[in-house]
């Protein structure tokens, strides 16, 4: 009972992680939403791993908010808002989103557990709610920091389904690896992003 009640205060925090990531402006803000968010993904994945190979969702996870935390800081200030077409959108519609995603992602729980039996109600409550957020981000934005963001939430989502019903370590390390991809990706972008191309005709030093 206990860590049903657990399970689904951890729904709970991906969901607030999940909005904090659309509505937050400041990308330090976006990054300890995205540590919580692998935090509630690791409780979840938890519920159908054992805690070691679970760790390794989280620690992977953490790793790539270091990554992008160290590369987005080393860049200084930049007028990203201006730019970028995520914010254009208000932060209220930005919300209503995430939680009709939400609600859609309650909605299809039961239904998907009385055809899967053994998922945890929970676990996929969590999964489809990351999903839903993380393909509504990449729908609103096209900054390269955001942009990883919401792949990071759909891979999220897509592993605490996935650990429900496959428990190889071959696979976990697997999709560490992805992650981990993902957020090197992310940090090349950000990187390339921010070095001026040269104009025409002009040569390089």
């Amino acid at each position: 009972m206990l860590f049903d009640i657990l399970s689904w205060a951890a729904v709970g925090l991906a969901f607030l992680a999940a909005s904090t990531l659309l509505v937050s402006r400041d990308w330090r803000i976006s990054l300890g939403a995205l540590a919580l968010q692998y935090f509630a993904a690791f409780w979840l994945i938890t519920r159908h791993l054992p805690f070691a190979m679970g760790s390794v969702k989280l620690i992977s996870g953490w790793m790539v908010v270091a990554i992008l935390g160290m590369t987005r800081y080393n860049l200084g200030e930049l007028d990203d808002d201006s730019r970028d077409s995520f914010f254009l959108r208000g932060a209220a519609f930005r919300f209503v989103l995430t939680a009709v995603a939400a609600l859609v992602a309650l909605g299809a729980t039961p239904r998907i557990e009385a055809a899967i039996p053994g998922l945890g109600l929970p676990v996929i409550a969590g999964g489809l709610i990351l999903v839903g957020a993380g393909v509504a981000h990449l729908g609103l934005t096209d900054d390269p920091l955001r942009v990883a963001l919401g792949l990071l939430t759909l891979i999220s989502g897509f592993e605490i389904l996935y650990a429900a019903v496959e428990s190889a370590i071959l696979v976990a390390g697997l999709l560490a690896l992805i992650n981990l991809g993902l957020g090197l990706s992310g940090a090349y972008l950000l990187l390339a992003g921010s070095v001026p191309f040269a104009e025409e005709g002009e040569e390089f030093a």
